[in-house]
């Protein structure tokens, strides 16, 4: 709205300008043909007409050629040709008002703010239009405050500064600007108020700023809505976490266009439920089918369905665009991640084509001006980028990120959001080196690095890092040395030590400073949780038992922990062969309508992610996989494997067998997957969403031994590192 202004304003200035300053009637001739070739796009020809005539004649050139000549140069981002003519004109500048705004904005659209500002000083005739001009530049250059500053030099500002003053205003959104917008708008004459625009500018400001009720008051007051009034409200409710009075608005609307369309899916999306599910296929299904046309309309409809979760809908909307803006992908991407399928998402980011992504970036010239100016190619690429972050940081595979962000340009790499998101990703990925070693089973590294730390950079995360390679490597007497030592105890600190004790089988100690948290603190679901971690490694179905029982009484709201605990507990009966108790269990929990998290492996496979489920065979190369998994089997037991039949947690059917079941476990499927025709690979990488079974472990150290290939597996609780040599990092302690 305010560019088409400006755009406006602008024109007529330009038009009345360079007519009544034409020198000459060849001058105008000049003019005129080139304003014709300029309305028609095409700006070299305008630049190769001005070439050609100012060679003999720059001195007789009327001030409506330069400024034809500056617009083709503004259009195509043609600095050396902008530079040449500004050149040839300086000596007339000084004092001339007129062509110093083209200037100003060409210099302005090409990234060159301080030039620009330097021209707009040293005129010592500032019109309204040249105002303007440097308004909007700093504006496009995120300086709301200078734009102030500047309006406030202005006696007798028109409708076009007005608005640009709001929209810095709005920018900025404080109560400083509030009381600024408030005081200049009681001033204005009531016939602005007429003007759509103004009034539009003005709510959205309103909004902005948190002052619903002005905005409200303002539209309500004005006699004639127009659509971008509504526009404006609509957009004042999103932006104040109101949808649904967006939403009753859109209800008033009777002719919507896109924007109007646009804004109520976000809206839907906002809230997010089943309700606005419906509207929204509702509303969907009546819209034109030209609105489908527009990447915005689309965009915000996938973003919608996402919201609402229905990923179906999004996918098929998506697969039906014909033409897939890069808007379009980022809403997938973040749509895919929101809803668990962070593999999907990285699917969705190598389909898009890098020529695509950066299409627009030819030079090292164009992409420092992009990344300078707000464009929307520029924030669709950032949205993707942040997008593959959060979904390789979910996914916590460090070699993929690696990979992936090193396909990022430098130049995005400045955008403080990419920074940000590349820092939470490298503290999660590998939350820091004390952490890393702990994960890793290198506790005595942990320890080490940990007493080299000044004491003031040690805080309590630091603690729960130390404390948690203690536990995953054994390291017990020095884990409650340290903890002593702790003079503020949090719950976290308290349950990484309490699973460090359980995981030695030191139950007793274990709970008794459960006692001891209790005392001064309410009972923790966390801390009975590592309990019941330790006593399943043991497989002591009689405290699981007891922990279980404690944790309905103290904690009966808390569902998902309790599935949790009734899972684990049920295993370790199935395990012990105890199998009726095993099963009563499983049927209450299928009584109660709970569910069993389904054990997902991913791996990547020559750049692609495979993901994998227990006894999967939707893979193209299934059968080929099964048929490794067999060789594999062969092979394992030559070397003295024997299955352990102690991790089935399920009856037996009568065509299974021990080893049928525990080798279509999801883990020795993508492994296997890794050696299909022929494949020798040195190394293996996979996540999983459980904690590897202790068969899986043990036939992981052979198959690393007997292939010589290192093979990492980052499971819920640790890092795996299986050696050459057939060992793990973990020492078998996990």
């Amino acid at each position: 709205m305010i560019s088409n202004l400006l755009k406006n304003n602008y024109l007529t200035f330009v038009i009345l300008a360079g007519r009544r300053l034409a020198s000459t009637e060849n001058n105008v001739n000049i003019g005129d043909q080139m304003k014709i070739l300029n309305d028609n796009k095409q700006y070299k020809k305008v630049l190769e007409l001005f070439d050609a005539f100012n060679e003999k004649n720059i001195d007789k050139c009327s001030n409506w050629i330069v400024i034809q000549a500056l617009k083709a140069c503004t259009q195509i981002n043609d600095v050396q040709h902008g530079l040449k003519i500004h050149n040839l004109i300086s000596s007339r500048l000084k004092h001339d008002p007129y062509i110093l705004p083209s200037l100003i904005h060409f210099y302005i659209q090409c990234g060159d703010i301080n030039r620009a500002q330097l021209l707009f000083e040293t005129s010592t005739k500032k019109t309204l239009p040249m105002y303007g001009a440097m308004m909007k530049g700093y504006r496009k250059n995120n300086l709301p405050k200078k734009v102030i500053d500047l309006f406030n030099e202005i006696k007798n500002p028109d409708r076009v500064i007005i608005i640009l003053l709001f929209n810095a205003c709005a920018k900025l959104g404080t109560n400083e600007e509030l009381n600024l917008v408030k005081r200049i708008s009681s001033n204005i004459p009531e016939s602005l108020f007429l003007e759509p625009n103004i009034s539009s500018s003005l709510i959205h400001v309103f909004m902005k700023c948190g002052d619903v009720t002005s905005a409200k008051s303002l539209f309500d007051r004005s006699t004639k809505k127009t659509i971008s009034m509504y526009g404006a409200m609509m957009k004042g409710f999103i932006i104040n976490n109101l949808s649904q009075e967006a939403i009753d608005l859109f209800n008033e609307i009777k002719d919507p266009n896109e924007i109007i369309i646009t804004l109520f899916f976000n809206a839907c999306a906002q809230l997010g439920t089943e309700k606005e599910l419906i509207l929204l296929k509702s509303i969907s299904s009546k819209i034109s089918n030209s609105f489908y046309s527009d990447p915005y309309v689309v965009t915000s409809l996938i973003d919608a369905f996402m919201k609402c979760g229905d990923v179906t809908s999004a996918k098929a909307l998506f697969d039906r665009s014909t033409k897939k803006a890069l808007s379009m992908y980022g809403a997938m991407m973040t749509g895919l991640t929101i809803n668990g399928q962070e593999e999907e998402a990285i699917d969705m980011f190598n389909e898009i084509h890098l020529d695509e992504l950066h299409r627009e970036n030819h030079s090292e010239k164009q992409k420092k001006l992009l990344s300078e100016m707000n464009t929307d190619r520029f924030e669709a690429n950032i949205i993707i980028y942040l997008c593959l972050l959060k979904a390789l940081t979910k996914l916590d595979m460090l070699e993929k990120a690696q990979s992936f962000v090193q396909q990022i340009p430098s130049y995005f790499l400045t955008d403080h959001r990419i920074r940000s998101a590349l820092i939470h990703m490298w503290k999660l990925i590998g939350f820091s080196i004390v952490n890393s070693y702990g994960l890793n089973g290198m506790g005595d590294e942990a320890v080490k690095l940990f007493h080299q730390m000044p004491k003031e950079s040690i805080d309590h995360l630091t603690y729960i890092c130390v404390l948690n390679g203690c536990s995953h490597s054994g390291l017990v007497d020095v884990a409650r040395s340290i903890f002593n030592d702790i003079q503020t105890k949090t719950e976290i600190i308290y349950t990484t030590m309490i699973d460090c004790l359980s995981r030695a089988a030191a139950f007793e100690e274990a709970q008794k400073l459960i006692e001891q948290f209790e005392r001064d603190h309410a009972p923790a679901v966390s801390i009975y949780t590592a309990l019941l971690s330790g006593a399943r490694n043991q497989k002591n179905s009689k405290l699981l038992q007891e922990v279980v029982d404690r944790m309905q009484k103290l904690f009966p709201n808390m569902k998902d922990s309790l599935l949790a605990a009734s899972i684990l507990l049920a295993n370790v009966y199935a395990s012990s062969d105890d199998i009726g108790k095993a099963t009563d269990i499983k049927i209450e929990l299928h009584k109660s309508g709970g569910k069993k998290q389904i054990g997902v492996t991913v791996t990547d496979i020559d750049g692609k992610l495979w993901k994998f489920r227990a006894h999967d065979r939707s893979h193209a190369e299934s059968a080929e996989i099964h048929k490794q998994v067999d060789r594999m089997s062969k092979r394992i037991i030559e070397h003295g494997h024997k299955y352990d039949a102690s991790w089935i947690v399920r009856p037996i059917e009568p065509d299974e067998t021990i080893e049928t079941l525990l080798c279509g476990h999801s883990e020795r499927l993508a492994m296997a997957a890794h050696f299909i025709h022929n494949r020798k690979p040195k190394r293996i990488q996979m996540t999983m969403n459980l904690r590897i079974c202790g068969d899986c472990h043990e036939v992981t150290k052979l198959v690393a031994l007997i292939y010589q290939c290192d093979i990492v597996v980052r499971d819920a609780n640790r890092i795996h590192h299986f050696h050459l040599n057939g060992q793990c990092s973990c020492q078998d302690y996990f």
